[in-house]
């Protein structure tokens, strides 16, 4: 598999959150009181997640802040 190309294991390993926070987006969508998931591709029954995507997922919530 490519390394551009991640598993839900490896995307949620790679972003640092859960694999429930994953499918939980993926089955509820957005949420007002919760923070929405990366996209993310279905192939039949199969999810993979974009590494581009989740680079720019996690620079969304990135907050710069002066020390």
């Amino acid at each position: 598999m490519s390394k551009n190309i991640l598993k839900e294991k490896d995307a949620s390993e790679y972003i640092g959150m859960s694999r429930s926070f994953l499918r939980q987006d993926r089955m509820n969508g957005v949420l007002a009181s919760r923070t929405p998931g990366p996209k993310f591709l279905k192939i039949g029954r199969s999810i993979r997640y974009l590494k581009e995507d989740l680079d720019t997922w996690l620079m969304q919530h990135r907050i710069d802040r002066p020390c």
